[in-house]
């Protein structure tokens, strides 16, 4: 049987931001049908930045806030050229294939403990 040895400051704040980071690429995800899990997701990215400076998760966090507001410019893009022959369902639809792609390689890479850049 082996012994459990309690974490250190530095594992648990790192615990901690990896976690963090995981749930808002769980709300991104989820985000992905509905939009507003998007704006809390980004919510939380800002409320908890400081919590995770200095970890892997800060470089998360950053690519996370990133994706949020690139998709909100490709949004207002896509309704101010809807007009132009429905130009704007072709930018909606490129900019959701880029938000999922966003979404699962950023997870992907936390997963492997990597940061995001």
């Amino acid at each position: 049987m082996t012994e459990q040895f309690p974490l250190n400051t530095t594992e648990q704040h790192e615990r901690s931001a990896y976690n963090l980071a995981t749930l808002v690429y769980l709300i991104q995800t989820i985000s992905l049908v509905t939009a507003l899990p998007f704006f809390i997701a980004v919510i939380v990215n800002y409320a908890k930045r400081g919590d995770v400076h200095g970890t892997i998760a800060e470089s998360h966090f950053r690519w996370q806030i990133r994706t949020f507001w690139f998709s909100i410019l490709w949004l207002i893009i896509g309704w101010s050229t809807v007009w132009i022959l429905g130009l704007g369902f072709v930018v909606w639809g490129i900019s959701w294939i880029w938000v999922v792609y966003r979404v699962i390689r950023g997870w992907v890479v936390l997963a492997d403990r990597r940061p995001a850049y």
